[in-house]
């Protein structure tokens, strides 16, 4: 096995020094990945769609405990079991000072399909939607394929364009390339686009139009900091006020550090391996000819059975992660309780799997990881290889940044990769119908399906679920589909992630279980 990680190595608690005060009006945010693009409909990234959330609005935004809460749109109603209404918020103005209208929202959602590229698309939340109608210049109409009771919730992930501002000759109008350089970056949020390059600091300052309750701050720089010690050295020496994801090993002298606030979340993330279940060969997999070994079932568990989740946890994640083998966590709709805890480890039926599977002196494999785009990602996948390793699949790491990770997993160089996926729909079924659904963009299923997995039947189970207004009978179609999925060892769940957020005293967030940081969150204590 090899593994390189290079970085800062600084401890927590030979920093417990006083922080020196920021400006009041300034706020600078230590982030642990940066944005794939400032393009709203580029890519479904956290990192993307937090700085987006900062500029533009949807219609409906998820409050911190992922409940839908009114935005531009000030109330909705079914007028059918296909035919939903949006009223707008009257009064809302774009940071250009043009006013918000329907025509903006049918704008919007027109442009999404024609965003070329997208290494994850916004089609997964509208691949329900058939038809956008501008009623009036208050009011919006959403008719979907069939009935969809997460209309809603989908919406929460799609930010509202300015038509004017973001309009341009190509299909899709302003293009990914122009909107990075601030080009039509135009939103009714409470900041607006001041700066951004590849690398450097993003910048933003107060929207003087936005229509909700001011910020209280004048500008906010958010500066990408992958190494989570360089975070930490920053945030006591008052570089920045606030950081995602302390490090795990400095968390508890953080939380004793009396200039430093800790807000921690619900664990609504999923740490997991995906496996190739498509080429031959597989590209990671040397010395075993044409054959694919991860294609067999036999081969999947077994390399589940080699992991022994609850070690991993505590060796890596110290307090910041919990072991599991579900697929996302109770009580989101479809969770399987009976899954909640990891499974045990069993090296021993391991090694008997693989030798049924034809493979009794296993096999080579490397295994992907982006390096600071999950807590500790790629400890842990170095912890996931040793584990493989004893079981007799010798596995070696390739831990690179996170813009070339997404790009190998999209190009589907990896035979098995570390992957994370958030939730914040209540229900498992974009995660599944993401991760483990066949891929097809035109259904926006797949997105982030590198393992190009397919099972016909659990792709016509979500579709059923989907097009299922009755919560219980959904609810049951969604656990059916979870446990199929996992049966099937479609992915390896690891662990659910805890968000943690680290703050100079004096200010607080409200933790988000979308793992979001969003600035206008960001308040100063009373």
């Amino acid at each position: 096995m090899s593994f390189v990680c290079k970085g800062m190595a600084v401890s927590a608690a030979a920093l417990l020094i006083a922080l020196p005060p920021a400006s009041a009006a300034d706020l600078k945010i230590g982030i642990k990945s940066e944005p794939s693009s400032m393009d709203p409909q580029f890519h479904v990234l956290v990192p993307n769609m937090q700085v987006s959330l900062a500029m533009f609005d949807p219609l409906v935004m998820m409050s911190p405990k992922l409940v839908a809460e009114p935005a531009l749109a000030q109330s909705w109603k079914t007028v059918s079991d296909t035919v939903w209404e949006f009223k707008l918020r009257q009064g809302v103005k774009f940071s250009d000072g043009s006013p918000l209208t329907a025509d903006d929202v049918v704008f919007t959602f027109d442009r999404i399909p024609k965003v070329p590229n997208s290494p994850t698309a916004f089609t997964l939340f509208t691949r329900q939607i058939a038809k956008v109608e501008a009623v009036d210049a208050g009011t919006v109409r959403f008719t979907t394929k069939q009935p969809y009771p997460l209309l809603v919730t989908d919406l929460a992930n799609l930010p509202i364009l300015s038509k004017v501002a973001a309009s341009g000759p190509a299909p899709e109008g302003r293009t990914t390339t122009e909107l990075n350089r601030g080009e039509g970056l135009v939103g009714t949020g409470p900041f607006k686009f001041v700066s951004w390059q590849k690398g450097a600091d993003i910048v933003l300052e107060r929207n003087p139009n936005y229509w909700g309750k001011a910020s209280e701050w004048d500008k906010v720089i958010i500066r990408p900091m992958t190494n989570p010690a360089a975070r930490s050295a920053a945030l006591l020496s008052g570089d920045i006020d606030m950081m995602e994801d302390p490090p795990t090993a400095d968390l508890e002298q953080l939380k004793a550090n009396p200039k430093v606030e800790v807000s921690e979340g619900l664990a609504m993330r999923i740490i997991y391996v995906a496996l190739d279940s498509f080429a031959e060969p597989s590209p990671g997999i040397p010395g075993v000819g044409s054959r694919n070994p991860l294609k067999d079932r036999r081969v999947r568990e077994a390399l589940s059975l080699a992991l022994d989740r609850k070690a991993l946890v505590s060796r890596v994640m110290a307090g910041a992660g919990v072991a599991t083998g579900d697929i996302m966590p109770t009580p989101l709709a479809g969770a399987l309780a009976a899954r909640q805890a990891p499974p045990p480890a069993d090296i021993a039926k391991a090694k008997a799997l693989l030798a049924e599977a034809g493979y009794p002196d296993g096999f080579q494999m490397t295994l992907g990881t982006p390096n600071g785009r999950y807590v500790n990602d790629a400890r842990v996948a170095q912890t996931i290889a040793a584990m493989w390793s004893r079981a007799g699949v010798k596995t070696e790491v390739s831990a690179v940044a996170s813009p070339l990770y997404f790009k190998a997993r999209d190009s589907f160089e990896y035979s098995a990769y570390l992957g994370g996926w958030g939730n914040s729909t209540g229900e498992v079924a974009t995660t599944l119908r993401s991760l483990v659904g066949t891929r097809d963009a035109a259904k926006g299923s797949g997105a982030s399906n590198g393992g190009r997995y397919s099972n016909p039947e659990l792709d016509a189970l979500l579709d059923k679920a989907s097009g299922t207004m009755d919560d219980k009978a959904r609810e049951e179609m969604l656990r059916k589909a979870s446990e199929m999925a996992l049966s099937d060892y479609a992915v390896l769940p690891i662990h659910f992630e805890v968000p943690t957020w680290a703050l100079r005293k004096g200010l607080t967030y409200a933790a988000r279980a979308d793992q979001y940081t969003l600035p206008q969150g960001v308040v100063s204590a009373k």
